[in-house]
């Protein structure tokens, strides 16, 4: 190509070698042009879809009188506000008016099992309300638990657009949503009504990932309560065993407080840009709960620590005249049957309680996060059958009869079971699975496995020959 150029070093215009015209910078920046404006419909349009759902909502003539602060309330020792809590507060002085947004409310005016069956099935419905701050300092300061209020510095477009929404979600059919702990909870209603308002700012800022996963933030959130966090390991899946973006980490209050304030904002004053937030005030603290005993570490010596002194206690009973092998009974068996009921009870009640959760999620719950879940393979619904043949043992201090119907059933149940905890601890060794289950095969395998062997030796009476009559 001959291209023909003015005094500057770049081609106005190039003409191909047969004197073809071709086309000019001109129409390439044009075409170029529309095909950016063809890419920016989808935004625009969204833009504008938010523009016209707001516009019925008027906001105060002098929104320099406006002011946005996010109240991060630090995490508490109940199962409920173990993860913290994030609120918005406004004052007009307009109106003279200091409201907090709370999207943390729940009704359990239907009794505690119905909500916390509902909560089971996925069905979960939380609310805005907003009350005066005295109220919700004093509700945080009851529960002994830290509060940080930040300024969110935003222009007056900005504040209207938050504002707009704000008394969008005022409305009676808009109050209530539905909750999901990690991606719709009371901080990302925040953490998204604030990228909203920003023009997507927060988004485009965090487009990385961290390096933990929704099952390492889990258990470090419910560190305090380790049954919780235990159960929590067991019952969700590989769901959570991704790792987490830096968006999507912003579900936790005290991750929003710490990621927002890295963010510039676009108001200056006198001539500096400030930062997102700003005014940073601790308006109470107390101290953070206290991190009790590893969940599993417990669980574990719960299982070895009986299971090994049975194994002390293993002796054998002379053989009968009429006998066909010799059996294997415990020593002292008022005190060992008793500790062998104690411990059936337990791995009976939590094996079959985890097992009917985790079935169970499959056909009545919403909650992807229990569904396809490899813990099955180690905690059956049927253990909970256990319950019966454990209080036997308990209070009769005797080995359970069989019969030669039963003796089959049980005899092949136990080593299914075996099977399943050698795979189980395969899958954890060799990492054939996207779920992670290393902690559990670790911790809860060795004495789950060793109890089953035992009470496969001990714990049920062969049945008499058929030619026996005493």
């Amino acid at each position: 190509m001959k291209c023909a150029t003015d005094n500057s070093a770049s081609p106005l215009w190039c003409t191909p070698v047969r004197g073809l015209p071709g086309p000019s910078i001109v129409l390439r920046f044009a075409a170029l042009l529309v095909l950016a404006l063809i890419f920016c419909l989808p935004s625009l349009s969204f833009s504008q879809s938010i523009a016209d759902e707001l516009t019925p909502y008027s906001v105060p003539a002098n929104m320099s009188q406006v002011e946005f602060y996010l109240l991060t309330v630090d995490v508490g020792d109940q199962v409920w506000d173990n993860f913290g809590h994030t609120a918005l507060r406004v004052i007009d002085e307009n109106t003279n008016t200091d409201l907090v947004f709370n999207w943390g409310i729940f009704d359990i005016s239907g009794g505690v099992v119905g909500f916390s069956f509902n909560f089971f099935k996925g069905i979960m419905e939380y609310q805005l309300a907003t009350s005066a701050p005295t109220r919700e300092f004093a509700m945080y300061r009851n529960q002994q638990r830290s509060v940080w209020q930040d300024r969110i510095n935003l222009t007056n477009p900005q504040k209207e657009i938050l504002y707009r929404r704000l008394l969008w979600n005022l409305e009676p059919e808009n109050i209530t949503y539905d909750y999901q702990y990690f991606f719709n909870n009371c901080t990302t209603r925040v953490r998204d009504y604030l990228d909203e308002a920003l023009g997507g700012k927060i988004g485009d800022f965090y487009q990385g990932v961290t390096e933990q996963t929704f099952r390492d933030q889990v258990q470090s959130h419910y560190a305090s309560v380790p049954i919780v966090a235990f159960s929590l390991d067991v019952l969700m899946n590989s769901n959570i065993d991704r790792q987490v973006s830096e968006y999507e980490a912003m579900y936790l209050p005290l991750a929003l407080r710490e990621q927002l304030a890295l963010i510039p904002s676009d108001v200056a004053i006198d001539g500096r840009r400030q930062m997102l937030l700003s005014d940073h005030q601790e308006v109470m603290s107390f101290p953070a709960p206290t991190i009790a005993t590893n969940g599993h570490e417990v669980a574990s010596l719960a299982l070895l620590a009986p299971a090994l002194f049975l194994i002390l206690m293993l002796k054998k009973i002379p053989m009968s005249y009429f006998a066909t092998h010799s059996r294997v009974g415990l020593k002292l068996a008022p005190i060992s049957f008793r500790l062998l009921g104690l411990l059936g009870l337990l791995t009976a009640l939590f094996s079959g309680v985890y097992g009917i959760l985790m079935l169970g999620s499959w056909f009545i719950s919403d909650h992807l996060d229990l569904h396809h879940n490899v813990n099955l393979l180690l905690f059956w619904p049927t253990d909970i059958l256990g319950v019966i043949v454990a209080l036997r043992w308990l209070v009769f201090c005797k080995p359970w009869p069989m019969t030669h119907n039963s003796a089959p059933f049980i005899t092949y149940y136990l080593m299914a079971h075996v099977v399943a905890m050698v795979g189980y601890g395969a899958i954890a060794y060799f990492d054939w699975s996207a779920q992670y289950v290393m902690d559990i095969a670790f911790y809860i395998v060795p004495g789950f496995l060793l109890f089953t062997v035992l009470i496969w030796i001990v714990g049920f009476q062969p049945a008499k020959p058929r030619n026996m009559f005493f």
